[in-house]
């Protein structure tokens, strides 16, 4: 069984898809995934062993010269791309109308995606074939579990998500790992930052037990 997946961003977002396929994986022997990506995120989806192909796509750049002759290139070269295969399902776990209208719509195979009441933009689900109700009240790692479970015709397990990709990381392990943490701090949603006090504490907490602190920006 062959599997598109369309969840294009954010990075957390793609993240916390990764257990759903560890889901799938065994309940469903064989089954591979394709998995259409941004760009920047690439790398996430092939820490996963069920991950057979990334198709990434760069829509947020694409929209800044949208009909520039270079990114009508790239445009006709992602959509041949993603248009190679014939899906025996298309999983939207996204749920928004840009990503529903410029990729899920052009994938071949029977689309599958929130309905009306759950997707997070509900004018996204008219571009679906099979539309699942996912309670909202859920952390997103288990809304996205479940979408897979009922969109491939299995039963959601009841332990906790396994993402499977420690072992991608415990090959390749710098030669400081354990003696410092990484802060995510970078947010561009306002109900997503974390009270700036939290951090202080955090960063006391760390301070006394010796651990450094890396702080990414870009």
């Amino acid at each position: 069984m062959r599997v598109l997946i369309v969840k294009t961003s954010s990075m957390g977002d793609v993240l916390h898809t990764l257990p759903a396929l560890t889901d799938a994986q065994q309940a469903i022997p064989g089954i591979k995934f394709d998995w259409v990506v941004e760009e920047g995120f690439a790398q996430i989806p092939s820490w996963h062993a069920a991950v057979e192909r990334v198709i990434p796509v760069a829509i947020r750049r694409w929209r800044k010269a949208w009909f520039s002759a270079p990114i009508k290139a790239e445009r006709k070269a992602f959509r041949e791309a993603l248009q190679a295969e014939n899906y025996d399902a298309v999983i939207d776990a996204q749920g928004l109308v840009k990503s529903a209208a410029l990729v899920t719509r052009l994938a071949h195979g029977v689309k599958h995606g929130l309905d009306w009441q759950t997707a997070r933009e509900p004018l996204a689900s008219l571009f679906y074939n099979r539309k699942h109700h996912i309670a909202k009240q859920q952390h997103a790692v288990e809304r996205t579990r479940e979408l897979f479970a009922k969109s491939l015709g299995y039963s959601k397990p009841q332990t906790q998500g396994d993402y499977a990709i420690a072992q991608h990381f415990l090959t390749n392990l710098p030669t400081d790992a354990g003696e410092y943490a990484v802060f995510l701090h970078a947010t561009t949603r306002d109900d997503k930052h974390w009270p700036e006090e939290h951090w202080r504490e955090l960063i006391g907490l760390l301070a006394d037990s010796g651990i450094r602190i890396k702080l990414p920006w870009g």
